[in-house]
Order: structure tokens, then C-alpha cells, then sequence
């Protein structure tokens, strides 16, 4: 009896350490498991924006093309970037939108050269559920998600008026617009015009150049034969500024030339003293915040109507700086 009894001890002593070493062996499974919602997210559709540009081929479009390619890397965006060779190519430019929209993208983010032209564009994205972002330029459109870019007016007023303050009343000058319907460039001339009427400054000639820097040359001896007293010259864009310096330079003139965006040629020339300023927009920003943009869409999220991208006044003060900044960013 006493020794049944000790077989039952020692049987149940077995039992118990078993139950032990196996809840010790299913204890350390579990701690070696990871955990059910580390890896929750990575299976997330990524989401692919499809931005048309005006052109690939000009320093400030590089520079949003860039700022949209860091977002596109920050948030594991697909991004498919399309440009014209030229801002006037305007058919070239509904051709890409229409391509672009055949491949069903989350989101169409398009700076138009011509909204009126893109507008059927932009209705058929809305019939097929995409959602569309408008960049650098706005267009009389209701439903854009939204639209994400300088004050353009505001822009042209500034120029405007640094150009007034280096000039007397009375003095005369020549203004240089972009293509005809690019509601940007014109929003920037009459912004120009107001702060220079305002100061008695003289408009006397304004002359598209298609934001080209050799046609703003052209454009620049043709004005200079017809106005050789010209004291200043307001430019809606740099490289059109650019071209007009070169025609100054050629007929030994130097007057103050205000351009803008800050494109880094213009930097350059601010820097050694043939151009006196010009308005930065933040195209860098531009794209960033329209890939940002996107990406909050995808989610179900509601945007503002208008985001301002800002600008900034550069001048033989901080144009180094800015320099400096755009070399490192166009370089990589």
C-alpha cells in the first residue's frame, strides 16, 4: 500500500512537471512571435499621382518636378512626371493629360498653360472619380480639389513695386508678359501695372514673350528701337528677364530689370549686379505640397480651395543664400 502510494506521487509529480514544460515551451512560441500588428500598413495600396507640368526643359519646373519627387519619396508615392518641351506647346500638353489619365491614376495634379484649353481634361477626370490638383496656375473650374500656388497679383504687385522704388515719378517702362492665356503670367502683369501706376511710373510698351529667354531678347531689341528711354523693365518670368538683359547689355543700357521666380541664372545675375531683383515663388513647395495633397485625398481627406505656396523678395542682400540653396537642391 505504501508503495502504491509513493507510484502515485511520483506519477503525479511527472504529470504536473510535463504540464510545466510544455506551457514553458508554448510561453516562449509566443514570445518570439511578432506581435499581429507590427506589419499592419505595408500591404496599403500605394497610391500613384500623375502631375503634368507646363515643361520639363526650364530650371523652375525642375524645381517642382523636385520638390514633388522628394514627397513622392517621403510618402512611397508612385509618381509619373510629364512636361512639354515648351510652355507654349499647349496641345502637346492635353495630349500628356489625356495619356495620363488612361492610366487611371489616384489623382491628376496638372499646372495648366492654358486652363481654358484643359477644362475638358479635367471634366473627364471627374467622370472617372479623379480627383484633380491644379499647381502653379488656377483655372475657373469648380471642381478642383484644390489649387496650390503663388498669389500671382500679389507676385506682380511686389515686382512692381521695388521696381517703382528704384525709378522717378514720370519715368518710363517696358513689360514683358508670358503666352497669350497663361492666366499666371497675366495675373503677375496686372499686379505690376497697379504698383507701378500707383508710383507715376509709365507703362509704355508690354510685348509677349512666351517666358523664352531668346525671345525675350528679341522682344527686348524691338522695344528698345521703338522706346530707347526706357528706365526699367518688369519681367512675369526670369528667363524672359534673362533674354531682356542681354539685349540691354548689347545696346550698352543698363537699367534695373525685375523678373520672377529666382531661377538660378537670375540669382547669378542678380548676384553680379545685371539684374536687380526678382520675386521667388516656391516652386520647390509647389510640387511637395501637391504630392502631399494627393496623398491626403487618397485618404478620404477634404482640402482647402486655395494653398499659398508664398514668395520672396530676392535681392543683392540674400540672393547668395538662395543661391546656394537652389545649386544644392538642381544638383542632386
Amino acid at each position: 500500500m505504501r508503495k502504491l502510494n509513493r507510484f502515485k506521487v511520483a506519477l503525479i509529480t511527472g504529470v504536473v512537471s510535463l504540464a510545466l514544460l510544455l506551457s514553458g515551451c508554448g510561453s516562449s512560441e509566443k514570445k518570439n512571435q511578432p506581435a499581429a500588428d507590427s506589419n499592419q500598413g505595408s500591404n496599403e495600396k500605394q497610391v500613384h499621382v500623375a502631375m503634368v507640368l507646363k515643361t520639363l526643359s526650364s530650371q523652375y519646373w525642375k524645381l517642382v518636378a523636385a520638390g514633388a519627387q522628394d514627397a513622392a519619396k517621403k510618402y512611397n508615392v508612385k509618381l509619373t512626371l510629364l512636361g512639354p518641351n515648351a510652355e507654349s506647346e499647349v496641345v502637346q500638353q492635353v495630349n500628356m493629360m489625356e495619356d495620363a489619365l488612361t492610366q487611371n491614376p489616384d489623382v491628376l495634379a496638372v499646372a495648366p498653360s492654358q486652363p481654358p484649353t484643359a477644362i475638358p481634361v479635367f471634366q473627364k477626370a471627374k467622370q472617372k472619380n479623379i480627383p484633380v490638383i491644379l499647381v502653379d496656375t488656377d483655372a475657373p473650374w469648380d471642381d478642383k480639389a484644390t489649387y496650390i500656388g503663388t498669389a500671382n497679383k500679389d507676385a506682380g504687385k511686389q515686382g512692381g513695386e521695388y521696381l517703382a522704388s528704384l525709378l522717378q515719378k514720370g519715368d518710363k517702362v517696358a513689360l514683358l508678359e508670358g503666352a497669350r492665356g497663361n492666366t499666371a503670367m497675366d495675373d503677375r502683369i496686372k499686379g505690376a501695372e497697379e504698383a507701378l501706376a500707383a508710383a507715376g511710373i509709365q507703362v509704355v510698351a508690354k510685348q509677349p514673350a512666351n517666358s523664352d529667354r531668346a525671345l525675350g531678347m528679341n522682344v527686348m531689341q524691338n522695344i528698345l528701337q521703338s522706346h530707347p528711354d526706357i528706365k526699367g523693365v518688369y519681367s512675369a518670368n526670369d528667363e524672359m528677364a534673362l533674354g531682356a538683359i542681354r539685349a540691354l547689355q548689347q545696346n550698352k543700357k543698363n537699367i534695373p530689370v525685375v523678373g520672377t521666380d529666382a531661377i538660378p541664372d537670375a540669382v547669378k545675375a542678380i548676384i553680379d549686379g545685371s539684374m536687380a531683383a526678382s520675386v521667388a515663388q516656391k516652386p520647390y513647395d509647389m510640387g511637395y505640397l501637391a504630392v502631399e495633397a494627393a496623398v491626403k485625398l487618397a485618404k478620404g481627406e477634404t482640402l482647402p480651395k486655395y494653398i499659398n505656396s508664398g514668395t520672396e523678395l530676392i535681392t543683392k542682400e540674400n540672393a547668395q543664400a538662395k543661391l546656394d540653396w537652389l545649386n544644392k537642391t538642381l544638383s542632386r
